[in-house]
């Protein structure tokens, strides 16, 4: 068929751009009519046969006035290699770097095709690559920096006096337990591939998708800027207490009840906890925007004072004796180890001072969420991902290595403190940490403030990091603004986080911070367990961790605990943080841009379809679940816009068949040529095709036939499209209006062709007349469905129409059926039987009974005088049809080769059967929204023009028509 006679005539209806705008008509030699993308037609795989020669290969040193020109030596870029006898049928070439580099995402530009006689300068080596890290510095450090902080110094005796040495240990190890097996889930993540920056929020997004990602990864970041002002806070209390004098505002003074000597303590006024706070968050964010190798030089710095003040309280503790040195010093004692055993839960002050009359009653739950903090910070080695050596061997060891002494430093502690002082010491004495360390408190003060200051530190820094990385992604228009260049700094985004420090700094009570600082960070680690879980389950191929000590059971214990210790600590708190994280995925599945990460959820749903796909077997559907799979036939009869690769109201109509957007369509196009030639071709447009039904809200798949030919193309798709029982059971495509008008001799042939296809495959078929007069969503209908029952169906033409009724354009039309039956049958016993069959199928319509007369055009004496004109006319046509064929002198024969009988009475009965059911269309449906009738097949013997001659008869003067036919099997049933 020649590509530019299928065009209509320029001027028609324009159509709306997809991003605004007109299309111009499609002219008489436009390929996006036929091929439905706008490629340009020289853009085919030929151009990879071009021959390369000339090829040099010039190391740095040569470059210069010692390079020589001449043919690539034998010596290529991988080595001793012949010039062509190593390659694999001369078509795939030898692996090489280049190839390989390619699989690891790193963007490398492909080598192009010179033309004969050019020369290419091939550049080896590669600039110096910046400086990594090693486990000890790029995660062991950072890890321990953050682990060890400000709830260690002092909050953790008030902690042993207030639960007791036996369910201070419970408390170490439920939250350590919960850590540890987030590392193990961490560390299998992380060793299963190559990790960019975003530490959390890249394991998570990738593995359980962007919108799951950017939800916990935008809670973690909180968490961090919100952990930010609580390190910061804990440094400026500990510096007040330590420098009295400092305070710009009266110290709070509490009077002690129920403890055995009434005494006073002193707190720090909440005002210089703000001031101060704000000056040392401005302080911080000035060493920030230095940049990370800063923060790295000075990161040693601030944790050795840290290792040293432990190691002075553990000293102090067992040097000290009885009120040595100060009341309540008891040395490490086995009584003192008996008294605080047991718990001793109380009221207390704002400040934690215990108090009968006091607001705040701490219970074990309270606990977790005050001590849960001290166990945070396994993330920080997975923030710097971009930065280590080996992130697969850095990860997992230096994380588990802090997560393991921390734990065991606690468990320790624990032991100590609550044999070292009484009870009343441990529960008002908040800097006892430092009143036990030898030799001088002030060392203790000041790692107090150098831990709470490093720790601030790096929440400072990995906080806009992450923001960033999520940024960089771009799922999420709003975040643009903090888009950073690989090896830039996060500027902007630093300052969005000192802003949101400054604000919880201002709140000034590290208590009420706490909480919240919890809920994100064990948001966040249930989502790296439950993606490890999920990943572990499903077992992919690609899942393939080098850490082995792993199972995804551990990953589902571990983020069971993470939800058990959030509804622990707060219900309230928890519904809070996990409706932040909805908001956000809801708001990132509304506004966020797709992005395909090959995320565990696309696995489960690949598993889960395998599975629901041999659920249903290999049987036909039964009718109470039948859904219609339209195959759409994307390939026009005429006219479309410009670079839109399907019309856009067999879009519209697709949508049509489905019950609230229920269901799947395939929208399927075919491109003549060869395949080799075409391949390329099929592939873009078969991207344009998916992209515009997205864009029309279709749900369904786009698929790319390249064929010598329309009918073997449809021929094959018919045959293999689909799997099992999904595969497609209508078949939709556009009535080819203009086929006389442009004179197009091959369209009835393969028109013909396609619906014998359907018809021997036992597809349904709906053909669409007057598809440019379907209406959109938008355009709502009033009038009738006129359904032109005529031969069994299986119901499918009832169920279009129903289907119809589901949508707003149609909501206010009415169904009328028109029951063509033979002259001699009961009218009335038909139409109560036809009532009786839609009362039970639930459906309403006005019945409506047609009797046929004769076919014997003599005694129909009132045909309207254009009828008869129409009727005329198609037997000349078809007169002069035959005696073309006659005039050849040779036997005629139908397109399968065989011979053609013609029964010229035969002919004129079919003729008039199509006259006398247009002229009934027209009598009772003129006004209707639109016509369903059923197709009737091709005659045998009879050419396709013929055919086509009987169609436009019955579609003729009808403006919008649906022509049905179904196939051997019920799609409705009566029983429920």
């Amino acid at each position: 068929m020649d590509r530019g006679d299928i065009e209509e005539a320029a001027g028609e209806e324009e159509f709306p751009r997809l991003g605004g705008g007109k299309y111009r008509p499609v002219g008489a030699h436009d390929r996006a009519v036929v091929e439905m993308s706008s490629i340009d037609p020289g853009s085919s795989s030929s151009s990879s046969s071009s021959t390369l020669k000339n090829i040099r290969v010039v190391a740095p040193g040569e470059m210069g006035a010692g390079a020589r020109e001449g043919p690539i030596p034998e010596d290529g870029v991988n080595g001793h290699q012949k010039e062509s006898k190593l390659e694999l049928f001369g078509f795939d070439s030898l692996v090489n770097i280049l190839g390989l580099k390619s699989m690891t995402g790193e963007q490398i530009p492909a080598p192009s095709s010179p033309r004969d006689g050019e020369d290419i300068s091939i550049m080896q080596g590669h600039p110096k690559p910046a400086l990594k890290m090693g486990t000890m510095m790029g995660v062991f450090v950072p890890c321990l920096q953050n682990i060890l902080g400000i709830i260690y110094y002092i909050r953790f005796t008030w902690i042993v006096g207030m639960a007791g040495i036996g369910q201070s240990l419970v408390l170490v190890l439920l939250c350590g337990l919960c850590t540890f097996l987030t590392t193990i889930s961490l560390s299998a993540i992380a060793t299963n591939g190559a990790m960019k920056g975003g530490g959390p929020y890249y394991l998570i997004g990738r593995a359980l998708g962007p919108e799951v990602g950017i939800s916990i990864g935008l809670c973690f970041f909180l968490g961090n800027a919100v952990a930010g002002a609580l390190y910061v806070l804990g440094a400026v209390e500990t510096f007040l207490k330590a420098f009295p004098a400092a305070g710009i505002f009266r110290e709070t003074i509490t009077k002690v009840n129920g403890t055995a000597v009434a005494e006073s303590v002193q707190s720090p006024s909440s005002h210089d906890l703000q001031i101060y706070g704000i000056v040392v968050t401005i302080l911080l964010c000035f060493i920030v925007f230095g940049g990370v190798k800063m923060i790295n030089r000075v990161a040693p710095a601030f944790l050795l004072p840290v290792l040293l003040s432990i190691l002075c309280i553990f000293i102090g503790m067992f040097l000290a004796k009885t009120d040595d040195p100060d009341t309540g010093i008891t040395g490490l004692r086995l009584k003192s180890f008996r008294d605080n055993w047991s718990s001793a839960y109380q009221m207390t002050n704002n400040a934690g001072i215990p108090d009968p009359l006091g607001g705040t009653y701490w219970s074990f739950n309270e606990l977790v969420g005050l001590f849960f903090p001290a166990v945070t910070g396994i993330m920080a080695g997975s923030n710097r991902s971009a930065s280590l050596k080996d992130t697969q061997r850095s990860i997992p060891v230096g994380t588990l290595a802090a997560t393991l002494s921390t734990t065991l430093l606690y468990v320790i502690s624990v032991l100590f403190f609550g044999a070292v002082a009484t009870r009343d010491k441990l529960l008002t004495d908040r800097l006892l940490t430092a009143t036990v360390a030898w030799p001088l408190p002030l060392i203790v003060h000041v790692g107090i403030i150098l831990s709470t200051l490093g720790a601030a530190l790096q929440s400072l820094t990995g906080a806009p990091r992450l923001l960033a990385a999520i940024a960089n992604d771009d799922i999420l228009p709003i975040l643009n603004y903090f888009k950073v260049a690989d090896t830039s700094e996060p500027h902007i985004a630093t300052l969005f986080t000192a802003l949101i420090c400054i604000g919880c700094v201002v709140i000034g009570n590290l208590d009420l911070i706490t909480p919240t600082v919890t809920m994100f960070y064990l948001l966040c680690y249930a989502g790296v367990n439950l993606s490890c879980f999920l990943l572990d389950l499903l077992d992919a191929p690609s899942w393939r961790p080098r850490w082995k000590y792993h199972h995804w059971s551990l990953s589902f214990v571990g983020a069971s605990l993470c939800i058990v210790i959030m509804f622990l600590i707060s219900w309230s708190f928890t519904v809070v943080a996990i409706a932040l994280a909805s908001l956000i995925y809801k708001y990132v599945g509304l506004k966020g841009k797709a992005g395909d990460w090959g995320d565990g959820f696309k696995s489960a749903y690949f598993q889960l379809a395998l599975r629901s796909l041999r659920s249903l077997g290999a049987d036909q559907v039964h009718p109470k679940n039948w859904y219609p799979i339209p195959l759409v036939f994307c390939r026009p009869w005429g006219q479309l816009p410009e670079n839109v690769p399907c019309h856009p109201k067999l879009a519209d109509f697709a949508n049509c068949m489905k019950k609230k957007g229920r269901g799947m369509s395939i929208f399927v196009s075919i491109l003549d040529g060869d395949y080799y030639e075409c391949a390329e071709e099929a592939k873009e447009a078969c991207k344009q095709l998916a992209t515009y039904i997205e864009y029309k809200r279709c749900e369904g798949v786009a698929e790319i036939v390249v064929a010598p030919n329309m009918t073997e193309g449809f021929r094959g798709i018919i045959q293999t499209m689909g799997l099992g029982n999904l595969k497609p059971n209508i078949v939709v495509m556009r009535y080819p209006e203009i086929w006389r008008r442009e004179n197009l001799t091959e369209i009835p042939s393969t028109f013909v062709g396609i619906i014998n296809d359907c018809i021997t495959a036992n597809k349904g078929v709906v053909i669409i007349k007057g598809l440019e007069e379907w209406p959109n969503e938008y355009q709502r209908q009033y009038g009738t469905i006129d359904l032109y029952w005529i031969v069994r169906d299986g119901g499918l033409m009832l169920l279009l129409s129903q289907l119809l009724l589901t949508k707003e354009s149609f909501e206010s039309c009415k169904i009328q059926l028109f029951c063509i039956a033979e002259e001699d049958s009961d009218a009335e016993a038909l139409k109560a039987d036809v009532k009786k069959f839609l009362y039970d199928l639930r459906m309403q319509a006005e019945v409506i009974v047609v009797t046929m007369k004769s076919w014997d055009i003599r005694s129909e004496g009132n045909s309207k005088e254009d009828s008869l004109e129409a009727f005329d006319a198609a037997q000349r046509r078809i007169s002069d049809y035959l005696g073309e064929i006659k005039s050849q002198g040779s036997t005629p024969r139908l397109a399968n080769g065989k011979a053609m009988v013609v029964n010229e009475q035969q002919v004129e009965k079919f003729l008039y059967t199509m006259l006398k059911l247009n002229s009934t269309i027209l009598s009772y449906s003129r006004m209707a929204a639109v016509v369903l009738v059923s197709l009737p097949p091709p005659p045998l013997n009879h050419p396709a023009y013929f055919y086509m001659e009987y169609m436009d008869l019955l579609v003729e003067n009808v403006p919008r028509m649906l022509i049905v036919r179904g196939y051997h099997r019920d799609v409705v049933t009566l029983f429920t």
